[in-house]
């Protein structure tokens, strides 16, 4: 370690107002020397690694993140270039991205057996009784319970859902909405995963509703739907086919269909998503923008609506921070103290980001030819 690289980060943390070993429950206390290197070679990987690794540590680390985004660290580190080997890999990143398909059918099926089949127990300590996996509405909520059913009566309600109709849920997970919308709207639902414990889990809890549950690709789809819902699946297809997925829901909804997606989105247009969630978190996911979502919807859907609620995600993953440190004493046996550490990191440096308002989630409701009469926005 130099003095050099040791100045060169305490500068960049000042712009935020963060100072290391300060007395700011957002300032960051430095336990290993070699984390100014590291964070200089290979900067976002590095900040998320060394954490793992205990060599810092930050009392709130959602404070800490909300700050270093508002400050926009991430855009000057990329420009500055003593952050040279960073700004390096970032470029031969971005070559990869715009010429391998990183959300392939084969390389689909990556996160959910890295992410999602970690564990239903992880999963169940963590999220709502519902079994929910995506923001939460909490305009008129004060419980995480509360207001992820409200999410889910957001969305029947947008889809205008009435007894009888055909419904596909595209990324179903836990079953949480299908579940709802049959007992509820007394609808029928088709549901597809790409992994096995969340199908495994899912059709237990949907068991005795009109609820089918299948392990499958949703560009294998080609069938008639009256509704169409994606809940924090887009997250997972990528650049290269958001074409083809959005030909594969037009394909399947019916005339005078609706279709409501619902995404956690980017304020600006990226190919490159953060490095450390990619390895550690979600492989191969990747955030869309308004202007690329946008440009695939055009020629296809008429937008009838589109709805920003990302602020609600701070909350959402506060209190899944907080159900996940209540249950750890019983998770401890099956995941060591680094995942304990990169999990905690996973959860606080989101809430942070949807606090800085440095990324968004929204609900767009399609439709093929627009709504006779025009369409109803609810909220």
């Amino acid at each position: 370690m130099s003095n050099k690289s040791v100045q060169i980060i305490h500068e960049l943390l000042l712009r935020a107002g963060i100072e290391i070993n300060g007395n700011n429950c957002y300032d960051i206390q430095i336990k290993d020397q070699r984390f100014y290197e590291s964070l200089l070679k290979s900067a976002a990987l590095a900040l998320g690694e060394t954490y793992m690794n205990a060599w810092w540590e930050c009392e709130k680390l959602d404070e800490f993140f909300f700050r270093l985004l508002r400050a926009d660290l991430e855009n000057i580190v990329l420009a500055d270039k003593r952050f040279l080997y960073s700004i390096l890999r970032d470029k031969l990143r971005l070559f990869f991205t715009q010429f391998i398909n990183l959300q392939s059918k084969s390389r689909a099926k990556q996160v959910g057996k890295r992410h999602y089949d970690l564990g239903n127990d992880l999963f169940q300590g963590m999220l709502d009784k519902r079994m929910n996996y995506s923001c939460a509405y909490w305009k008129n909520s004060t419980t995480l319970n509360e207001a992820q059913e409200a999410k889910l009566e957001l969305i029947c309600q947008k889809l205008q859902l009435q007894p009888g109709m055909r419904v596909l849920d595209i990324g179903c997970g836990w079953g949480g909405f299908a579940k709802y919308a049959a007992e509820k709207y007394r609808v029928n639902i088709v549901g597809i995963t790409i992994s096995a414990e969340q199908k495994k889990f899912a059709e237990a809890n949907c068991r005795d509703l009109p609820i089918e549950i299948r392990l499958q690709d949703y560009r294998d789809l080609n069938e008639p739907f009256d509704r169409i819902c994606s809940i924090g699946m887009f997250e997972h297809v990528g650049h290269k086919n958001y074409r083809t997925y959005l030909n594969t829901t037009y394909r399947c909804l019916a005339e005078g269909g609706l279709f409501l997606l619902h995404t956690i989105g980017n304020n600006i247009s990226t190919l490159l998503p953060n490095e450390w969630i990619t390895k550690y978190i979600f492989p191969n996911g990747a955030l869309p923008s308004i202007q690329q979502i946008s440009r695939h919807i055009e020629g296809l859907f008429v937008m009838e609506d589109w709805h920003n609620f990302g602020a609600d995600y701070d909350k959402t993953l506060m209190a899944w921070h907080q159900h996940f440190n209540q249950h750890w004493e019983t998770l401890k046996s099956q995941y060591d103290e680094q995942f304990y550490r990169m999990w905690n990191f996973y959860l606080l440096a989101s809430a942070g980001a949807f606090r800085a308002r440095d990324i968004q989630v929204w609900q767009i409701v399609l439709s093929k030819k627009g709504i006779s009469g025009g369409y109803t926005s609810i909220r």
